[in-house]
């Protein structure tokens, strides 16, 4: 790095150029940085001939014209510019001019040089003597880069003005490439077309020129494109004219990191956890395989606010568990930032329990669908072990923005409570730990206890089957010596016995499937279709709960049942689990409001629902039961209310229902009438 500033200051200390200097890097690398915290004030110590140089910095991002370059040189080097102007630049310390200053000064009046009418031709009051333009964000200008390069070649051919370019040349080239991509193509078609080049579908027997020998009609327009708009080419030459030397900037990540550790000098518990593990965000950085520090800035205020919470509720917190934040923070904050794959795979995590067993099933099972999980875990946690990779609030956070208190307290409480509870259960090490870190002198009792766990059936069911997948590893391994039919039916006897506490697992697909021994093993594929099995009773089960608990919120408390219904339930059948003459009752004990707002939730449901089949008994004996209220009585609000409840069912029971399917297995659990 101080070869290139030195290199810049060779350039600066000529006594004569008709040339600029480009400085070249990615985005985010501190391209900016670099120029505010080593060049500007070494150039702007430089003594020729008894005076000094005055730097000029200039960012052309969301520059529209040309005269808005020369209004911010005008008010950077003009000496009788307002004071009070003067004034509020420097008191704030702004490197550039804010665009409420550089609005103002079109009133030419304000400053005095010319009457209001009049044009001002800002280029008459530069004072040039003495000075270094900077120009950054070439590739961000809203203005022809080439027009640009043309007006930066009036000071630095005519004027000799050292001149220093900052840009991003690889995105430079893209917006050469890409601006106004659908109007080039229509100009490009339309003078193929002219000129005869593009023919209808091609007859076998018809004789094509050279030209159009092999000639997609893609490369034919693409062609035409650079030969009439060669904005590259352009560039190119325009380059050669006006840049001496281009400088590819690499950065020093560790200098910069420890300039933007300095932003938190004003919470000393912060910054002295940040200094104590700058090789940890050093690392985490550089295994994020950008050099975007812009993101790296964002990432660490982000987990000023994850430290200063966490301290909060959780003063006593384990060291570790907070390098574990930071890592992950740095590290989601890439994933979800610069846009890779990995985020959405994260996206769907809901808990480090559940992320550890992912990278178990992606390791141990071979599960490659989970390749994004196992990739992430293996390239930033590679040299720091913890047990706790994952943590849901701040995934949530850097993804939405959202801090959800919530969610952060049903994290840390997990984590909390495992640090208290001491060693996890013998199965969970199983399911959520790589089996290579149990030590030898372990590895039987670990066994033992979970096979007894398994026989009392305390695990959930769809931890069953991935730790018989598991077991079946471990015998096709030789690490255990058991009996594949006893195994298996140790399984089937503890699943039968945890069917009766087990929550219904919904993904079945998700978390089953994607393990190369399925297709191998015909004892896998048992325990698979037993889980099915008890998963759809677990279910049913499960459903017919949720739909007594929301229909027993009438008729005292309609409006928690709308906010339950609409919020978590939607995809529930809920009208095959309950009894309808009940619910009949229960509705007709509602005022009028509150039948229309039952009404609503129940359409709502049927919205987007395409097959009703197991539903539509249950429907039309609710409709029967509002028929036979309402059969001979006189017309009343409730009595009309009751009318469009009915027509609401008619439309329902219009949609599609799914035709029985020969050789179909019945349902676990019969309709509720």
């Amino acid at each position: 790095m101080d070869e290139l500033v030195e290199s810049i200051l060779d350039y600066i200390r000529k006594p004569y150029t008709d040339h600029a200097i480009m400085i070249n890097g990615e985005w985010g690398s501190g391209k900016t940085y670099f120029w505010n915290n080593k060049v500007k004030s070494k150039i702007e110590s430089i003594e020729i001939n008894g005076k000094r140089y005055r730097t000029i910095y200039m960012s052309l991002y969301g520059i529209s014209n040309l005269d808005d370059i020369s209004k911010k040189m005008f008010i950077e080097m003009n000496p009788n510019l307002n004071k009070s102007v003067k004034k509020v630049i420097e008191t704030r310390n702004m490197s550039s001019i804010p665009e409420y200053v550089k609005t103002g000064i079109d009133m030419a009046n304000s400053f005095g040089f010319m009457q209001v009418n009049d044009k001002i031709d800002y280029s008459k009051f530069f004072d040039i003597d003495d000075k270094v333009l900077c120009f950054d964000d070439l590739e961000r200008a809203n203005v022809d880069v080439i027009d640009v390069l043309g007006y930066i070649n009036n000071f630095v051919e005519h004027d000799h003005i050292k001149t220093i370019i900052i840009c991003n040349e690889k995105e430079l080239s893209k917006k050469l490439k890409s601006t106004n991509i659908e109007m080039k193509t229509f100009i490009a078609t339309y003078i193929l077309n002219n000129e005869g080049k593009i023919k209808p579908e091609k007859d076998e027997n018809e004789i094509l020129d050279d030209e159009q020998v092999d000639k997609p009609m893609v490369e034919l327009i693409e062609d035409k494109i650079e030969h009439i708009f060669d904005k590259a080419n352009d560039y190119e030459r325009i380059k050669e004219k006006l840049i001496g030397e281009t400088f590819e900037y690499i950065p020093e990540f560790n200098y910069i990191i420890n300039g933007v550790l300095m932003r938190y000098e004003s919470n000393p518990q912060l910054i002295q956890f940040l200094r104590k593990n700058s090789v940890i965000i050093t690392q985490t950085f550089n295994r994020s395989g950008t050099r975007n520090l812009r993101i790296l800035k964002h990432a660490l205020n982000d987990f000023q606010k994850v430290f200063e919470i966490t301290k909060k509720y959780y003063p006593d917190i384990n060291e570790t568990i907070l390098k574990s934040l930071l890592i992950f923070t740095i590290a989601i904050s890439f994933e979800i930032k610069a846009g890779k794959i990995t985020k959405d795979k994260l996206k769907d995590i809901n808990s480090l329990e559940e992320y550890k067993t992912i990278l178990v099933a992606s390791k141990v099972l071979k599960d490659n669908r989970q390749f994004y999980i196992k990739e992430f875990d293996n390239n930033y946690y590679f040299t720091f072990k913890t047990d706790y990779r994952f943590f849901k609030f701040v995934e949530k956070y850097v993804r939405t923005r959202i801090f959800d208190m919530k969610t952060f307290k049903d994290d840390m409480e997990a984590i909390v409570s495992n640090e208290t509870r001491g060693n996890l259960p013998s199965y969970k090490r199983l399911l959520t730990e790589d089996y290579w870190k149990i030590e030898d002198a372990d590895f039987n009792t670990v066994i033992t206890e979970t096979l007894d766990d398994v026989k009392a059936g305390k695990l959930q069911l769809a931890e069953y089957f991935k730790l018989y997948v598991i077991f079946n590893f471990f015998i096709q391994k030789g690490l255990i010596d058991i009996d594949p039919e006893y195994l298996k039916l140790t399984f089937i006897n503890g699943m039968n016995i945890a069917a009766a506490t087990s929550k219904y697992c919904k993904d079945i697909e998700a978390y089953m499937a994607g393990t190369n021994l399925v297709e191998q093993d015909d004892n896998i594929n048992y325990i698979l279709e037993h889980f099915n099995n008890l998963n759809l009773q677990t279910k049913e089960k499960e459903y017919i709960e949720i739909s007594k608990q929301l229909f027993e919120m009438i008729p005292d408390k309609v409006e928690k049942m709308s906010e339950e219904f609409v919020d978590k339930h939607l995809d529930i059948p809920i009208m095959k689990y309950y009894n309808m003459n009940t619910l009949f009752e229960r509705i007709m004990l509602l005022g009028n409001e509150d039948i229309v707002l039952v009404k609503d939730i129940i359409a709502a449901r049927y919205q987007k629902v395409k097959d009703i089949s197991n539903e539509e008994r249950n429907i039309r004996l609710l409709k029967q039961a509002m028929e036979e209220y309402i059969r001979g009585k006189v017309p009343t609000i409730k009595v009309i209310l009751i009318q469009d409840f009915i027509k609401t069912l008619d439309i329902i029971l219009l949609k599609p229902k799914e035709k029985p399917r020969r050789g179909r297995k019945k349902a676990v659990t019969e309709d509720i009438a």
